[in-house]
């Protein structure tokens, strides 16, 4: 859903009806709600609420309407225009936080140093380099929250990102940024860790283990683990792949993109232990991936040495 809808149901909830508009008329939640539910009713120019729907909305809706609210509210980006997705207002609110508690400065520091562009910026946080092309008003949230005047909109991607302590024992890469954006545990065990963006590992090859041990961490998804995975291998031959500890999550139940459908095209089975085979031949029979944040990153090192 996005905010346009949120505050529609909340002007049905508060009011009884609401004026029809095209995003109301196409909205899958809406038509849900008049089809499936029949607590929703709609003439040719407006919706109504039919009984149950306030017991509805008040055990689904209201509780994360008023906590969107009030933070969209609160920084000053509650616009009449408003349009971003849900799943966008989520980050944002992750963003906020990670800023409130300092875990995000290393990284806002580093962003600032090295000009990071959009791109950059959207793989960070939207996981997806395009996503926030073209989305002035999210770009511009982004860059409140995160207090940056500027991003560079060329194509750059040659930065790798490092979350740097004091006597470090070893080196992880991280597909996603999320560990760089907890930095006590891992300063706090000497751990220094990269982020190269995803796929974009051709920086790789400038890089420099100094003699350390250096270890991979992903997404165990196909992506993560037959498309990146065997990208980074050749860059840097001495890098051991985590095994997970995280909990299973279903593909299909989370709408995650990657899918194991491809996996029969490849085989990494040389660069896997004997117990990463079992586990990734687990996740493809249950369907079934591992997030890369999920899993404890101290435990998946002890277990690894």
């Amino acid at each position: 859903m996005n905010w346009i809808e949120l505050r529609a149901l909340n002007n049905l909830y508060s009011k009884g009806d609401v004026k029809i508009n095209d995003t109301l008329a196409q909205s899958g939640e809406i038509n849900y709600l008049i089809n499936s539910l029949r607590i929703l009713d709609r003439t040719h120019n407006n919706l109504f609420v039919l009984d149950g729907f306030a017991e509805i909305y008040e055990k689904d809706y209201l509780e994360k309407f008023n906590r969107y609210e009030t933070f969209l509210s609160d920084n000053e980006l509650l616009k009449p225009q408003l349009r971003f997705e849900e799943s966008d207002i989520q980050i944002l609110i992750g963003i906020k936080e990670d800023m409130d508690n300092g875990n995000l400065e290393p990284l806002r520091e580093q962003i600032i140093k090295n000009e990071a562009t959009v791109r950059i910026v959207s793989l960070m946080f939207f996981k997806n380099e395009k996503y926030l092309l073209g989305k002035e008003a999210l770009i511009n949230a982004v860059k409140l929250l995160l207090d940056i005047d500027e991003l560079a909109d060329d194509k750059d991607l040659q930065y790798k990102y490092v979350l740097e302590c004091k006597d470090t024992n070893c080196i992880v890469l991280c597909e996603n940024i999320d560990f760089l954006k907890r930095p006590t545990l891992a300063r706090a065990n000497n751990i220094e860790l990269w982020y190269a963006g995803g796929k974009n590992v051709a920086k790789l090859d400038y890089a420099d283990t100094r003699g350390l041990p250096i270890y991979y961490s992903c997404d165990w998804d196909f992506d993560g683990l037959f498309i990146i995975y065997p990208l980074v291998k050749e860059k840097i031959q001495t890098i051991q792949l985590l095994t997970p500890n995280g909990v299973p999550k279903g593909i299909i139940e989370t709408e995650h993109g990657s899918k194991w459908e491809n996996i029969k095209d490849k085989n990494i089975d040389f660069l896997l232990t004997p117990k990463q085979l079992n586990l990734v031949k687990e996740l493809v029979r249950k369907n079934q991936w591992i997030i890369e944040e999920s899993n404890d990153l101290i435990k998946m090192l002890d277990l690894n040495k």
